[in-house]
């Protein structure tokens, strides 16, 4: 089954690709991609902070990307802004220089405020990141001018879009994200990159990757390039690594396509799709003891026929395949009036595996629907067990989500002064969510089905599928949005906008559908783990204002002052779980994320050296975390009503000669909880003054970049501070900094049909350095509680040790590259 689904994406990719071709090879290591155009295509730049500029300020800013060419700006890792607000953007000259598989969280480790993360440095195990504090599923995230975050959790998975050889560039909006993206939540900033335009020259870009725990990665892309007014690329790649720790290993194939369709010099049409199935063994996150009695260890390696341990390898394992495709057409009407609709459709299928225990049982109520008991000969050892057993199997949560969107917008000219952006965005997600359990084979420990099909479910003796939980939403999301630009100096640009968000959650969960109850230790049937749960439907929405101010002092110099409201509908399990909760005799409130930050900035281009310093404070409300419902057992959402941020981020690049250049970047964060958690069943923790874990107060990055002739080095190095592991900061750990070491050589072509050779060298954690590098356990409200605090209500406080992502040791990649034809 899973074999079709590719065969159809590369069907699909096939046909968006009636005359294929690229705008930068696969071995081109240094064109940018800068669109110059007044009115940004969301498939040509991610940087769409300026379509709203005005006749007059088009044409200042054309005047600055012209210019731009010969300033100093850090080896792509810094770009010229105009927004009035901090806005950063990483260029394909920095994006060729990473590692091959490198995933779009990774590329943004430089930008001033990220913290990023990840399991390992191919790509291949997704990563994680926070800016300003603000975490990934605060964030949001568009890929070709299509939002990525769960339509139900916001969570963002960066290994299931794109390869590096496609990506054009990537922006980050660290404070708040302009009012015509179609985010469906986004309390922090926002992220936004794009694929490359395809260019009018064909030809065939191949590429080999080698690396450190077997790393290997094949990805070649066909380009045929104008075939009349059309022109496309498809690529494919394969990727596949072992776990640098503990045993299992990584296997992602890619398909990705783009075509352009030229109608005339005023109107086109683009079209993009990006298909990813993979089949990922997890790492296990460890405690802070547990990395320090022995840092490369994960989940078992080794199972004995029988075992019960869930920690088995083959029992953690995480399957998924998905689709994105979306169009975008740019339409002029008028000499003032355009239009831009970008539809879109995303669909996912898969899950992620751990390891529980079911029973055997044939005695007294055996033929009742009883959660996790089951009648018959699970384990294949030849027998049925009349007692209390235990049995190995594999849970499988699962997640199906089927995404239709659209949006739509007009930018009207008024003059040469004044600028109008206003539409419309609407989608209506669809997601399915549940947890099921499959047999495991009773001498291996591998689970019967990897992707938990339908056939291998394990049932109820009525015929009736065991689940923990099942859920399904439908998430309608609506936003009108209206923008506002004038320059009535050279000098002065003033930007207003307005929108309103309406965002419905509207479905149903059960928890133990169809179960009538479970065993007890005695062998006993009792009401635990009974069938409840029902329909639940809830209404957020808000207007978010944005205001910002640019006063270009002169042709180096300019200021500006940007003011944002943004806003964030709760989770799908936040309005299905709380509405089932009793903590208190009350189902528990949900309320939606919002913030308000204030930027104050100051940018310099000049010729040799640019620079960049950003002051904002961020109010940040109701940020949702992670409760405990004593009464039902479930995990319930409570909102920390107040965080203040305040922080300062800079960055600067310094040309020396023609061959060096210099860049860094700094970033001060201050992240204060204002009000204690309660979390309900586990009391109220003393939270108040203190720093929110996973944020550290420093971080500091360079890179020497040097180009000579074929030949170009990257040497960059990032601190990261210290950071809390618990919200009660009771543990802490240690900041640390990483080296890494980028080189590739250009050889010349070799006749009419090797064009642009190449290879690629990437080292990454020179110093070999082990640190923990982010708390991913944000129910930890208390590490340790060895003194039995009670709180104000005189309930002993619970404690659980934070758990943490390890940094990789040493790892090297070589890529051999070249275009044919």
């Amino acid at each position: 089954m899973k074999r079709t689904h590719l065969s159809a994406a590369i069907a699909m990719a096939c046909c968006l690709s009636t005359g294929v071709a690229l705008a930068q090879t696969a071995n081109d290591q240094g064109q940018s991609t800068t669109n110059t155009q007044q009115r940004a295509s969301v498939l040509s730049t991610s940087n769409t902070t300026n379509d709203t500029a005005t006749k007059r300020g088009a044409q200042q800013l054309s005047e600055v990307l012209v210019r731009a060419d010969s300033l100093s700006l850090g080896g792509g890792l810094m770009s010229v802004q105009e927004a009035p607000k901090a806005v950063s953007t990483i260029t394909r000259d920095a994006i060729v220089k990473s590692a091959p598989g490198a995933t779009f969280v990774q590329a943004i480790d430089s930008i001033p405020g990220a913290v990023t993360s990840t399991d390992d440095y191919t790509g291949l195990n997704d990563g994680t990141a926070a800016i300003r504090g603000y975490t990934l599923d605060e964030i949001g995230v568009t890929v070709n001018g299509a939002p990525i975050n769960d339509s139900g959790n916001y969570k963002i998975y960066p290994t299931e879009y794109g390869d590096t050889e496609n990506m054009g560039d990537i922006t980050v909006q660290q404070g708040y994200p302009d009012n015509d993206m179609p985010i469906p939540g986004a309390a922090g900033g926002s992220i936004a990159w794009v694929t490359l335009d395809p260019s009018h020259k064909g030809s065939f870009d191949f590429s080999q990757s080698f690396g450190s725990n077997s790393y290997r990665r094949t990805f070649f892309r066909l380009n045929t390039g104008d075939l009349g007014p059309v022109r496309s690329w498809v690529s494919y790649s394969n990727n596949e690594v072992n776990l640098w720790r503990g045993p299992g290993n990584s296997h992602v194939t890619k398909v990705d396509a783009k075509s352009v369709w030229t109608i005339d010099a005023d109107n086109t049409i683009s079209a993009a799709v990006q298909y990813n199935r993979e089949i990922k063994t997890n790492y296990e996150s460890l405690t802070k003891a547990q990395a320090q009695t022995d840092y490369k260890q994960s989940y078992l390696g080794t199972y004995v026929p029988g075992q019960t341990n869930s920690n088995f390898y083959r029992l953690h394992q995480n399957p998924f395949v998905n689709y994105l495709a979306s169009l975008d057409g740019e339409f002029k009407l008028s000499d003032n009036l355009h239009l831009s609709v970008v539809p879109y459709f995303q669909w996912g299928e898969g899950g992620g595996g751990s390891g529980t225990t079911f029973s055997e049982y044939n005695g007294k109520g055996s033929n009742q629907p009883l959660f996790k008991v089951v009648n018959y000969d699970l384990n294949g050892n030849g027998k049925i067990d009349n007692k209390y057993s235990n049995v190995l199997v594999n849970s499988f949560s699962y997640s199906y989500t089927y995404r239709p969107g659209v949006i739509a917008k007009l930018n009207q000219d008024f003059g040469l002064n004044n600028s109008l952006e206003y539409g419309v965005w609407y989608e209506r997600p669809r997601q399915s969510q549940g947890q099921v359990f499959v047999p495991v084979d009773y001498n291996t420990g591998t689970p019967l089905d990897q992707w938990a099909g339908n056939a291998s479910l394990i049932r109820y003796s009525n015929g009736v599928v065991q689940k923990t939980y099942d859920q399904y939403t439908t998430t309608t999301n609506t936003k009108v949005f209206v923008t506002d630009t004038w320059t009535p100096t050279d000098q002065l640009t003033l930007t207003g906008s307005i929108a309103y968000v309406w965002s419905k959650r509207d479905g149903f969960m059960f928890e133990y559908p169809g179960s009538t109850g479970s065993l007890t230790s005695k062998l006993a049937v009792s009401t635990r783990n009974a069938a409840y749960g029902g329909a639940a439907t809830q209404t957020f929405h808000d207007f978010t204002p944005t205001f910002g101010a640019k006063y270009q002092l002169n042709e180096q110099n300019q200021f500006y002052l940007g003011y944002g409201h943004t806003f964030r509908a709760p989770i799908n399990g936040a309005v299905l779980s709380n509405a089932f909760a009793n903590y208190g005799a009350n189902p528990v409130a949900v309320k939606p994320e919002k913030a308000d930050t204030l930027d104050l900035g100051w940018r310099y281009y000049g010729d040799k050296i640019s620079a960049n310093v950003d002051a904002y404070a961020s109010n940040f409300h109701n940020k949702q975390i992670s409760g405990y419902d004593q009464n039902t057992g479930l995990t319930v959402y409570v909102p920390l009503n107040r965080v203040h941020l305040r922080g300062l981020n800079s960055e600067a690049s310094y040309k020396l000669t023609d061959q060096f250049s210099i860049y860094g970047s700094y970033s001060y964060t201050q992240a204060r909880l204002q009000d204690n958690i309660n979390s309900l069943g586990d009391g109220i923790y003393y939270t108040r003054g203190k720093t929110m874990l996973a944020t550290p107060k420093n971080l500091v990055y360079t890179s020497l970049n040097y180009n000579y002739g074929p030949f170009w080095a990257q040497l960059n190095a990032k601190y990261t501070g210290s950071q809390w592991g618990d919200w009660s900061n009771t543990e802490k750990v240690g900041g640390y900094t990483t080296f890494n070491f980028n080189a590739g050589w250009n050889f010349p072509d070799l006749g009419n049909w090797l064009h642009k050779p190449y290879i690629k060298v990437n080292v990454y954690n020179l110093a070999d350095r082990k640190a923990l590098t982010y708390a991913s356990n944000v129910s930890s409200f208390l590490a340790a509680n060895p003194t039995g605090r009670k709180d104000v209500n005189g309930v002993t406080l619970f404690a659980s040790a934070p758990y943490y992502t390890l940094l990789q040791e040493r790892t090297y990649m070589v890529t051999f590259g070249a275009s044919f034809f």
